[in-house]
This record gives C-alpha cells, structure tokens and sequence, in this order.
C-alpha cells in the first residue's frame, strides 16, 4: 500500500456476522460501540458496498472466509491453542476441553466462534468441568464477540511493501490480532507470499506500546503520517516508526497529537485523504491541529 487514494485492487472485508447479533444495552459500552446495531440491514448494506466494490474490479476477500481456510491449514490451530485457549484464559480445569473443541471443529464453525464468540449455552460440559464453568450463567460469554473486526483497517496496517499486526489499545480488541496472524501466517496466499512484519508478529507483550490502523495514514513518497491520542501511544510509534525506517521504504514520519476523547478516537475519524492533495477534516477539531 503506498496511497491512501489510489486505485484499489484487492481489499479484505469483514461481513457483519454472529458478533454484530450479540450487541445488546448491556454490552455496547464493553464492547466499544455506541448503540445497538441492526445486524441484518448492517449486513445488506455491507453487502451492497462489497458488490460495488466488485463492479469496480476491486477483488474482496471476505476476513470470515480467510480465516476458515487458514484454520485447515498445518499448524494454524496450534497456534490458536498456544495463543487463545490457555489456563491463564480460561482455567486449567477447562483449557484441554477447549484445545480439544479448537482442534475438533469444523473450520467454517470455529472461523465463527472466534470472531462472535462463545455463550456457556453453546457448548455443552458437565456441570463440574471446571470452576469457570460452575460460576458462568448460561447467558454469559465464555468467549466474548469481537464486533469491531468490522474495522479492517486497525488490527493490521499495510505501509509500503510491509505490514504490522497491531498491538491494540481497549481489551475488547485485543483478540482480533489472534484471528489476523492466523490468517497472515497460514492461509496460502499470504504464508507463501514473502510478507514483511514490521511489528507485532510476535509473543510479546506489546503494552503500552499501541498502535491502532485507523492512526496511520499512507500519504505517499515515502511519508507516513501517525495520529497519536487515545488508541495510538508515543511508545508505540517509536517502534514502528524505527522499523519502517530500519527496512527502508519509509522515509518520512508525521506524528499528529490527537485530543485524547473518543471524538477523536483515530486520525481516521479526524481527517481522511481524499486525493493526493487533499484532506476532509473533522470541524470540530482544535483550531492548533486543524491548521
């Protein structure tokens, strides 16, 4: 990716699904969304957009779909186990339980599971499987929906000839980047593809060091701009920006400090290129940053 205005030829997609369903009065806030949503008319316009899309030329891939064929491939639920289905997640009592439903399930199944979670209702365990278990109501999640993997942008950024699988801010995101390296790292076209990792590919513990995609901005010859504010930290632009100029695609970096309020949540929701000379702008930004 070297324009955030040029032609498009190939984009991933998330399809509203299960997790859109589970939103409720209850678990907006949580789950960082402001209101209820109407998953079915979400669905038929995102379907609407994606054929579009399509008249265009442009080629869709559905993130859903990526995922399930990544989960066939050797190795991929391995790594689901190593890196979701843990003792530290879930209790020691209930983690071989689930690596065994990981390891079980059909993809398609699993692909759904991942990203729209799981209610204690959903599966069915003795009553004494684990304290997890014996605590949870039926209606509670075991596995909490990720409705923001709608957000393609943010969990993993293309700039230049590399990508980063980013360390996300909010618990409620902090799941997506599990699905994305699956997918960057199993599924054919992308395992076999040569790809660059800048950040993030990795065990570590990134915290505070966060970066969110809706922060990064691909500006052209060479020039990378950042907004840094509630989801995007100092710490987590140094890395990255120390990467980029390391591999050497990246020649410029641009930081633009963001009021730290959920008005201003990305520099996404603040500006947005619109061609190679210019910007829409949020009215409502500072006088200081709108200059």
């Amino acid at each position: 990716v070297d324009s955030e205005v040029g032609q498009l030829k190939q984009v991933v997609l998330h399809r509203p699904g299960l997790e859109l369903s589970r939103l409720t009065p209850q678990n907006v806030d949580d789950l960082l969304f402001d209101d209820v949503m109407w998953a079915e008319r979400a669905r038929e316009e995102h379907d609407a957009f994606a054929q579009k899309l399509r008249d265009k030329g442009v080629v869709v891939h559905l993130f859903q779909e990526l995922l399930a064929t990544a989960l066939d491939e050797p190795g991929a639920r391995e790594f689901i186990q190593e890196e979701l289905t843990t003792a530290n997640r879930f209790g020691p009592s209930l983690e071989a339980r689930l690596d065994e439903l990981v390891a079980q399930a059909p993809a398609g199944a699993l692909a759904e599971a991942l990203i729209g979670g799981l209610l204690r209702s959903d599966l069915t365990l003795e009553e004494d499987a684990s304290l997890l278990w014996a605590y949870l109501e039926p209606t509670d999640f075991l596995l909490r929906p990720l409705p923001n993997h709608l957000f393609q942008r943010d969990n993993t950024a293309f700039v230049y000839d590399g990508l980063s699988v980013n360390p996300m801010s909010k618990p409620a995101r902090k799941r997506e980047t599990i699905n994305s390296r699956t997918v960057w790292n199993f599924h054919p076209m992308f395992r076999d593809a040569g790809l660059h990792f800048y950040y993030g590919n990795d065990n570590l513990f990134h915290d505070p060091a966060n970066v969110e995609g809706g922060d990064i901005l691909v500006i052209g010859n060479g020039a990378v701009m950042v907004g840094m504010g509630e989801r995007t930290t100092p710490q987590g632009i140094e890395f990255l920006a120390r990467q980029w100029f390391e591999h050497g695609s990246v020649t410029q970096v641009l930081v633009v400090e963001l009021p730290r309020t959920r008005a201003f949540m990305h520099l996404d929701t603040a500006m947005t290129m619109v061609d190679r000379d210019a910007f829409s702008v949020y009215p409502f930004l500072p006088p200081e940053l709108a200059s």
